[in-house]
Order: structure tokens, then sequence, then C-alpha cells
């Protein structure tokens, strides 16, 4: 089984997709980490120096990569994913997608200061003008995440119950 975490960056995508592996014994990957392991440059610089085609070139490249994996994995994407080309098509026919849903207030309450810098996008607005921006690209982005197998709603579940739900989802339980 491929279960393929989508959303929003800082939706929790990494931090959720670590403890639904752990729990499901399942591995975990994340294609940014891989991406620049590989690249052995940040997210951030590979855009700036290389351009965003060329890193969905790469995140396209994992993809199918891990089509060909007879491993039981858990894969948290990009937030970009699954708005170039064809990629929730794809994801969908390898695994099962699930769309972790949050509001922009409550992404923007879980960002640190850290997480905010290594973010290109977010780097320099304030609280108000962070909350604007990913409203905006949040809804532009919507479409995308909708074609998702699963949606989860993040808002009012712990960690714990968003694991447990997540597996059960995945199981075909609910």
């Amino acid at each position: 089984m491929k279960i393929f975490l989508v959303g929003y960056m800082g939706c929790g995508k990494s931090s959720l997709g670590r403890k639904v592996a752990k729990a499901g014994g399942m591995r975990f990957v994340d294609m940014d980490s891989i991406i620049e392991q590989r690249e052995g440059a940040s997210v951030n610089d590979i855009f700036r120096y290389e351009g965003e085609e060329y890193f969905r070139q790469l995140e396209r490249a994992i993809i199918d990569e891990l089509a060909q994996s007879d491993e039981d994995l858990v894969i948290s994407t990009g937030g970009g994913v699954p708005t170039w080309q064809d990629n929730m098509q794809r994801i969908n026919q390898i695994g099962k997608s699930v769309y972790l849903r949050r509001t922009a207030q409550q992404i923007a309450s879980r960002l640190s200061p850290h997480g905010r810098q290594k973010r290109p996008k977010l780097r320099g607005l304030n609280d108000e003008e962070l909350v604007a921006f990913m409203t905006e690209n949040m809804a532009q982005r919507e479409p995308y995440y909708a074609l998702a197998s699963h949606c989860v709603d993040c808002a009012s579940l712990s960690d714990e119950e968003l694991v447990e739900n997540i597996l059960s989802i995945v199981r075909g339980n609910e």
C-alpha cells in the first residue's frame, strides 16, 4: 500500500506522515528530502537557480520511482505536487491519496519563524499578509487537492486521532 499525503505547505504532511508510517508499520518517504539529498541543494535553492519546471520534473520522477516499489510507504508530497500536470491522477493510480485540509489561519499558527523562513513565498510576510497570501494561494490549489481519494479535516482532531483516522480510511474501514 502507498499512502500519499497532500495538502498545503505547513499542514502537517511530514510530521503526520512519520506518525502514520510508524503506526502502520510502513516506511516514511519525504519527497522534498529526497530531492534535497539528490540535488545537494535546498528546495529553496533549486527553485531559485533551476526554476519551478525543473523542480516539478524532479517531483514527478520520484512519483514514478515510488510506483515501482513493492514497499508499503507513507509519502509526504510537496504542497505543489498536486498542481502539476496529471500528478494527482498518477498518484491515485499508484496508491491512496489523503488531502490534509486546514485553514490558512490554522496553518499560519502552526508555522514557526524557521518554517516561514525556509519557504521562499512566505519570507518577510507579517501575520496578516501571511494569512491573506495563503488564503488566496490555497483557493487556487483547492481544485487539485480535491482530486485526492480521501479528505481529512484536521481542524478539531489531535495528531493521534488523525493517524487513526487516516489508517482507517486507507484500509477501507470508513
